[in-house]
């Protein structure tokens, strides 16, 4: 047997023990896998987290996997606990690009840095942010919004999930943008603010486009406008910003799991393999598809690559509107 041949085969059963590892130590321990989520649940990013967690679990030879809601400050309290938890592969965090990428940027004191405290472990889509309306505001579409919100400046207030958010700056970028008076109304997740739109206590919301789909198709609230360099397969009617002359919000957010610095390398490589097999399942492709989201499984580099672009472009943004972390 050459040395090739030996050293070729010795990094196979490395790999397969590697795997092994990761399942034998999550089984033999009895204690569950927790997904931390940042929000409440009945939102984008918890209806995601459950439906993983319920596949995950054959995935993991059986090991049950929960989500754990805790919401408040835009998944800061959620990222912090991830800090703070055990290095032991039984806890994990589900997380779109504001807690990552924006809310260490506009927050002086955080309680955490991603780079240096979190390990990315699997992607699982990208997404566009969505300007909603409310079935009592009148408007069809962004300019029909544009001049309702002339004619009536005093109803200019959009309510977005997290203050000091990707919807936030939205919300002054289209103020500047249209010279209108717009104030962001800050809420604790897009649930709150998905039930305050459906009563019609707010004219219109910024939200992601999971958070929009099934209000949006039940014909309960109207997306009028999103983000990205293209419309959605979803809502191929819907304009994007970009067409209608706003650029600079072509790269797209993304929702990711990642796991406390510290885990072991087994531990991440296993739980990243099975959120891939996961998401190329048809259901669950379908489900994750029909909220919005463009389904794709990036690994532990390529998620890291991707939060890396998307917090560039972010940085510039926020620098540009002179924002002062608080």
């Amino acid at each position: 047997m050459t040395q090739s041949r030996r050293q070729l085969l010795k990094a196979g059963v490395g790999a397969a023990a590697a795997s092994a590892l990761g399942s034998v130590a999550w089984a033999s321990s009895g204690q569950p896998i927790r997904i931390l989520v940042g929000f409440p649940p009945g939102g984008g990013s918890d209806a995601i987290a459950r439906l993983l967690a319920e596949k995950l679990k054959d995935e993991l030879g059986g090991v049950t996997v929960v989500v754990d809601n805790r919401p408040g400050a835009g998944g800061q309290i959620a990222a912090q606990l991830l800090k703070a938890a055990p290095a032991d592969g039984h806890t994990l965090f589900l997380s779109h690009d504001h807690t990552i990428s924006i809310l260490p940027q506009v927050v002086k004191k955080p309680g955490f840095e991603p780079q240096q405290d979190f390990i990315p472990v699997a992607g699982i889509a990208t997404f566009v942010n969505a300007l909603a309306v409310s079935s009592n505001t009148p408007a069809k579409n962004l300019a029909e919004y544009v001049a309702w919100i002339k004619a009536n400046p005093k109803r200019g207030t959009i309510g977005i999930p997290a203050p000091a958010s990707t919807p936030e700056f939205l919300v002054k970028i289209l103020d500047d943008h249209y010279k209108l008076d717009l104030v962001a109304a800050p809420y604790r997740g897009s649930a709150p603010l998905l039930g305050d739109m459906l009563g019609n206590q707010i004219p219109a919301g910024i939200a992601s486009v999971p958070d929009f789909m099934e209000n949006h198709k039940a014909g309960k609230m109207r997306v009028i406008s999103v983000l990205g360099a293209k419309r959605q397969a979803s809502m191929p009617d819907v304009p994007t910003l970009l067409e209608q002359g706003i650029k600079g919000f072509e790269e797209l957010p993304y929702y990711g799991i990642f796991a406390p610095k510290g885990v072991p390398q087994a531990f991440v490589e296993r739980f990243s393999a099975a959120v891939g097999n996961v998401l190329k399942q048809r259901d669950v492709y379908a489900q994750l598809t029909a909220l919005g989201l463009t389904v794709g499984y990036m690994n532990p580099a390529q998620l890291a690559a991707r939060e890396a672009a998307y917090t560039r472009v972010w940085t510039g943004i926020i620098q540009r509107s002179g924002f002062q972390p608080q």
